[in-house]
């Protein structure tokens, strides 16, 4: 089973009025705005969102091309405009890692604000887990380079098996969960049960959850690692009636 490794996103927006240009009416001055991309480092300081090769801001309609993308950190996009909107922004993992997807308020309350995501990504890609290595720590097993040999994997993860436990545990001590035995019972549901997970994740998020509905694709994606204490058990009760857990 793949492990993820969780990284912090943070959105940095800041904004100024445009003096030189006429309100377009009354309060409602033309600003000139910024968002860029970075990740968050094990003190806290930014560190260039290099596991990502392209960002895409899907802005307001009333943008001319309203699909921005950049393929270099920060993945700063630069606007002029007057109003507030919710942007989806659509970050590409290099390696094949992947598309996650966040949703950004833009707002003019504060000249500069930050917001911040986590978000998991596999650490099973080689390139992928080296630049995840640049900005923190790596689950045991994720390898970067050479492969570890059976005998030798085996050995390391059962000096890691206790630690390991203890950092789950401490994870989700409130709700005492097993995560992996929940996703498999997710899997299990049936279609109407789904839609009613559909609907108790939707309906209980929170800016920290990672959640991709794929509308398209008739797929829906969350990382139950990032869903709160109450919402798992919320989930964890209704999956024990309806599946083998």
């Amino acid at each position: 089973m793949t492990q993820e490794v969780v990284r912090t996103i943070r959105v940095t927006t800041t904004s100024e009025v445009l003096t030189d240009l006429e309100p377009v009416s009354e309060g409602f001055p033309m600003r000139k705005w910024s968002v860029k991309i970075t990740l968050v480092g094990p003190s806290g300081a930014d560190v260039p969102a290099n596991i990502f090769d392209k960002v895409t801001y899907k802005l307001h309609p009333t943008f001319q091309n309203p699909n921005r993308t950049l393929k270099k950190p920060p993945f700063k996009l630069e606007e002029q405009g007057w109003g507030e909107f919710d942007m989806t922004i659509v970050m590409h993992a290099v390696d094949k890692g992947g598309e996650k997807s966040i949703i950004h308020d833009l707002n003019f309350l504060e000249s500069k604000y930050v917001t911040e995501h986590k978000l998991s990504f596999p650490s099973s890609r080689p390139l992928l887990s080296k630049l995840l290595a640049e900005s923190g720590p790596l689950p045991d097993s994720a390898v970067v380079g050479s492969p570890v040999p059976a005998e030798e994997a085996r050995k390391e993860k059962r000096k890691h098996e206790g630690t390991e436990a203890s950092k789950k545990k401490g994870k989700h001590e409130k709700a005492s969960i097993d995560v992996e035995r929940l996703a498999e019972g997710l899997e299990k549901l049936g279609q109407d049960d789904i839609l009613q997970v559909v609907q108790m994740v939707t309906e209980n998020r929170t800016p920290d959850m990672y959640i991709k509905n794929d509308v398209e694709e008739g797929e829906f994606h969350l990382d139950l690692f990032t869903l709160p204490d109450n919402l798992l058990k919320m989930l964890w009760d209704f999956v024990k009636k309806r599946a083998d857990i």
